[in-house]
């Protein structure tokens, strides 16, 4: 039977590394971002749809394309998160509240939508991609920590609602620089390589429930913690 997968969030480092694993195992992918962009190489078959995650019409659109056109949705990841720098004195209310509304208010429509048709297939895979700052409010960076605690709540929350029903719900805290397409000048691996978190993320699909893990910490051995 086929089977689909959905990132919401789509680009460049973790999900374009997790799609491209996902097609190599034989998944159709579905990719959403609020930019559709181009058919690469790596990925020519997948399904492209523009969505700001952060609007509920957005959202439930992306989801009757994904019933129309995609065999039943097995796995999703949600990775778009947002960022409002400055002192907290300084921070404009709109931008703030924008910052929420993508890092958080996406992912509870994206889940609720996911949860509905897990629950009528029988179970499913729901990942989230936090932060450093999911569990530490960094100074002059109240809205990113706002966001990626509340999403580390929604997953707490689902995952305990959710398991019961065969729907593994998991948040991967991403503690640390993940390397991008440019040279650095660090070592190979002192950043985080998204072909590695890529690979956690797909061991988390593929975990028997008897061991299911809610949360998994992803670090590179120069960080501390």
């Amino acid at each position: 039977m086929e089977k689909s997968a959905l990132i919401v969030g789509a680009g460049s480092g973790i999900s374009a590394s997790f799609a491209r694993l996902l097609a190599g195992n034989g998944y159709r992918v579905a990719l959403a971002s609020r930019s559709a962009g181009q058919r690469t190489p790596e990925l020519p078959d997948a399904l492209r749809i523009t969505c700001d995650a952060a609007q509920p019409g957005d959202v439930a659109r992306l989801f009757e394309v994904l019933d129309a056109e995609m065999p039943p949705l097995s796995v999703v990841l949600y990775n778009p998160s947002a960022r409002s720098r400055g002192a907290l004195v300084d921070l404009d209310a709109d931008d703030v509240q924008r910052a929420l509304q993508v890092t958080a208010f996406g992912a509870f429509l994206v889940a609720q939508q996911a949860a509905r048709r897990m629950l009528a297939a029988g179970g499913g895979t729901m990942l989230f991609t936090g932060a450093s700052a999911s569990v530490k409010g960094y100074a002059q960076s109240a809205p990113f920590a706002m966001g990626k605690f509340a999403l580390r709540g929604l997953a707490q929350s689902a995952a305990r609602e959710l398991a019961p029903r065969n729907i593994h719900v998991a948040h991967v805290l991403i503690d640390g620089m993940v390397r991008g397409g440019h040279p650095s000048g660090e070592t190979p691996d002192s950043q985080l390589d998204p072909d590695a978190i890529a690979q956690a993320m797909w061991q988390l699909a593929r975990q028997p429930r008897s061991a299911w893990s809610w949360e998994i910490e992803l670090r590179p051995w120069v960080e501390k913690f």
